[in-house]
């Protein structure tokens, strides 16, 4: 290859790694304490009603999949920030950020708007009837209402991180999970004076803490990242950066969505094994969740100096950072997932008592051991490639690999051969581990280098 190691030698230095800790560390806690937050909405709800946890299950499901939309943004700003920083071009930066606000306010309200009237047509054509209807309705009109809010706090979030600030978007989570917490407790059950609001208080909360979030992360970003945003950095208006956020955002969106219909398909097949499967499925993936975390953030945290590096043009500095990220991501998830298997028993008859489910969930947890060694790669190169503004690639590989093997070959095995759960897991299995050879071997080839957005 033509590329020198540089200031770096054969190994990422010290410095580097002190930063990647600085960022995956507070991403590390946020991503934990959003998924903990979830489970306490849950418990708190069902509560008050099933019928409650039932419509804002369906209703959030909705909600994330339009949040999908302000991701095609919000991942092209955390790329070209990333990148743009890397190489001291700070008035790029601003504009990046500026456009992106805009854009993803627009989106925002259009969002907003869709979901809050047109919340009946939505929830119908969800299959809601009958007395889940009035609580979803209650709650998509009023958390679907505020979505321009949460468009705009993810599009902070994305800049400060990008900006090695991901402290400040942990400390804020971590606040507002707390607030969230007792704006719960209080409006949902009628605690402290204020009335007893149900399904309706829970959504007054979340909505509440969501624009509490975005103030301070505004105030936030303008304090400590950019002190202002000049509207003459807008004139003319730059077009440039607007077609390079689409271009990072919309195959990197499209790589997510692809992810999550085929998720909705595999749940949809393992439903025709029966209600153990399902059972077993949901039990699972959010039992192994954990085991993946630290990859999540590491990957993610990696991925934003990835992207200082090729900023500065380090190409010998980004391999070796990239190879340390993926080394250290296999041999956490693996362990944490050999640690799991281990543990299943115990697990499973903490959760359920049948012991059917308890016999699958255990053997597949087994099985999952090797799933998380692709995994583990697949979540490192999605980020890292796409930080190196090698975004395509990552969409295509997901796309083919993905309803090739794990959708289509999981449902010839799993149901049309018989074996159930089992045939399909071994396929999910085979997906990951195929995807993972295929991004090793891109990151090892160098093609991603030269993908910079910085000279474009």
């Amino acid at each position: 290859m033509p590329f020198t190691h540089g200031k770096f030698g054969k190994s990422v230095p010290r410095g580097i790694k002190r930063q990647l800790a600085s960022l995956a560390v507070p991403i590390f806690i946020e991503t934990f304490l959003i998924m903990m937050l979830g489970a306490v909405d849950t418990i708190m709800l069902s509560r008050h009603s099933d019928v409650s946890v039932a419509a804002v299950g369906v209703v959030n499901q909705i909600v994330m999949l339009c949040f999908l939309i302000f991701e095609v943004i919000n991942l092209g700003t955390s790329v070209l920030c990333s990148q743009y920083l890397g190489a001291g071009l700070e008035d790029r930066l601003v504009r990046v950020v500026g456009v992106a606000l805009a854009i993803n306010l627009l989106t925002g309200c259009l969002v907003s708007a869709v979901l809050f009237f047109g919340a009946r047509e939505i929830l119908t054509a969800m299959g809601l009837s009958g007395e889940m209807m009035p609580e979803g309705l209650a709650y998509m009109r009023i958390v679907g209402g505020f979505a321009f809010v949460q468009a705009l706090a993810m599009t902070v979030s994305a800049t400060l991180r990008a900006c090695n600030k991901a402290v400040y978007p942990m400390a804020v989570v971590a606040l507002v999970n707390v607030l969230n917490i007792f704006g719960n407790y209080a409006l949902i059950f009628g605690k402290f004076g204020l009335p007893a609001l149900g399904v309706e208080g829970a959504a007054i909360s979340t909505a509440t803490g969501r624009t509490l979030a975005m103030i301070m992360l505004f105030v936030i970003m303008f304090r400590t990242t950019i002190p202002v945003i000049r509207p003459s950095l807008f004139r003319p208006f730059p077009f440039k950066e607007v077609k390079n956020l689409l271009k990072i955002g919309i195959p990197s969106a499209g790589e997510q969505l692809s992810y999550s219909s085929s998720q909705v398909v595999i749940t949809y097949f393992i439903n025709m094994l029966g209600v153990e499967a399902l059972a077993t499925r949901t039990y699972t993936v959010n039992i192994v969740m954990f085991g993946y975390l630290f990859c999540i953030a590491v990957s993610q945290g990696g991925a934003i100096c990835i992207g200082h590096l090729i900023g500065r043009g380090k190409v010998m500095g980004t391999y070796l950072l990239g190879r340390f990220v993926m080394r250290i991501s296999v041999i956490v998830s693996v362990s944490l997932s050999i640690l799991i298997a281990a543990l299943g028993n115990v697990i499973f008859h903490a959760l359920t008592a049948d012991a059917v489910i308890i016999k699958m969930g255990t053997t597949i947890l087994i099985i999952d051991i090797v799933l998380e060694l692709g995994r583990a790669i697949n979540i490192f190169a999605t980020n890292a490639l796409r930080a190196t503004g090698d975004v395509n690639f990552p969409f295509y590989v997901g796309l083919v690999v993905q309803w090739s093997v794990a959708v289509a070959a999981g449902y010839m095995l799993g149901i049309g051969a018989g074996l159930g759960i089992y045939g399909m897991w071994a396929m999910f299995t085979l997906d990951e581990n195929i995807r993972g050879f295929i991004f090793a071997r891109r990151w090892r080839s160098f093609k991603w280098a030269g993908k910079s957005f910085v000279a474009r």
